[in-house]
């Protein structure tokens, strides 16, 4: 997830006052998508299976590319 304007190849969707825009070709492959706001940032669940690795994200020693 990053911050960025909305683009022709994007799906826009506005939720609790916040817009989500999501790359059309990803959400093929990733639906169902679930955001979850923690108190230390958010939870991202979708269809696709990053595997192991991804517990210690911003520590750079993840396999998930974080």
């Amino acid at each position: 997830m990053a911050l960025d304007a909305p683009k022709e190849t994007d799906e826009v969707y506005e939720i609790d006052g916040f817009s989500y825009c999501v790359n059309k070709e990803f959400l093929e492959r990733a639906t169902p998508i679930k955001i979850d706001f923690h108190v230390y940032g958010f939870k991202l669940d979708c269809a696709i299976d990053f595997g192991p690795g991804c517990t210690s994200c911003g520590t750079g020693q993840t396999s998930c590319g974080c």
